[in-house]
């Protein structure tokens, strides 16, 4: 899936048997040039690399733990005690790749970066007029699509699939998918403060009644008129019909 970082919102997606390899996803996309692209060290391609590197398309990704580099130079390195955090050193490594059964060389930086819990990590691009701290940044945004998925787990029905069939499995995420996005929609039109998942659990309570949706999510949730209040041991006609 490919999600938009200032929406929130996945704008492309291909549904594939588990067994393909996750980098192959890559070729299916078409970015345009100066596009910047984030993703995880299992989509690491590097004739996928070298392409977008040539067109003009930018990335930020981990590198696997078992790439062989070739080191160029060493441009930026600092002794981090055991407290501090951030980048700690920036290199510029070279990666082999081949492309018509030719031996190629892809120019890449490679940014070292240590967050707040010791934990470090390798970055790999082809962007070098940003700082490595900006490197840094834009990856941290990778985790956008985590929150897409846990969105889609959370508040649709894919625990499981009503069908074994590849058709079946397929339209049941498209479905899920749709509804995401026409949630999404709603969400941005009302201008609503509310969370999504209540949104969502407006929506689904309401789905058959018929009420204005953008009502629903703005009104819903208030507040009912309080109950007029008698002395009378039975109660009124009025009051009936507030019950």
């Amino acid at each position: 899936m490919l999600t938009d970082i200032h929406n929130e919102t996945p704008v492309f997606a291909r549904i594939s048997e588990a067994k393909m390899h996750d980098k192959k996803f890559l070729a299916h996309l078409h970015p345009s040039k100066d596009s910047m692209l984030v993703f995880d060290k299992a989509y690491n391609y590097y004739l996928q690399f070298a392409t977008w590197t040539e067109e003009g398309v930018n990335f930020v990704c981990r590198l696997k733990d078992n790439a062989k580099i070739q080191l160029q130079e060493v441009l930026f390195e600092k002794a981090f005690s055991k407290e501090e955090f951030g980048v700690y050193r920036v290199e510029h490594i070279h990666l082999d790749y081949k492309e018509n059964k030719q031996q190629k060389t892809l120019c890449l930086r490679l940014v070292y970066y240590k967050d707040e819990k010791g934990r470090k990590y390798k970055f790999l691009t082809n962007i070098w007029d940003i700082t490595a701290e900006e490197v840094a940044l834009i990856y941290k945004y990778r985790w956008t699509i985590e929150t897409t998925f846990k969105k889609l787990k959370q508040n649709f029905q894919l625990h499981f699939f009503y069908s074994e069939t590849e058709n079946g499995i397929k339209t049941q995420i498209w479905c899920t998918l749709i509804a995401h996005l026409l949630l999404q929609v709603i969400s941005v039109l009302s201008k609503s403060k509310k969370a999504f998942s209540a949104i969502a659990a407006l929506v689904r309570i309401h789905l058959i009644s018929h009420l204005d949706l953008m009502w629903v999510v703005t009104e819903g949730g208030r507040a009912y008129a309080k109950r007029i209040s008698s002395r009378n041991k039975s109660p009124t006609s009025v009051q009936l019909s507030l019950f």
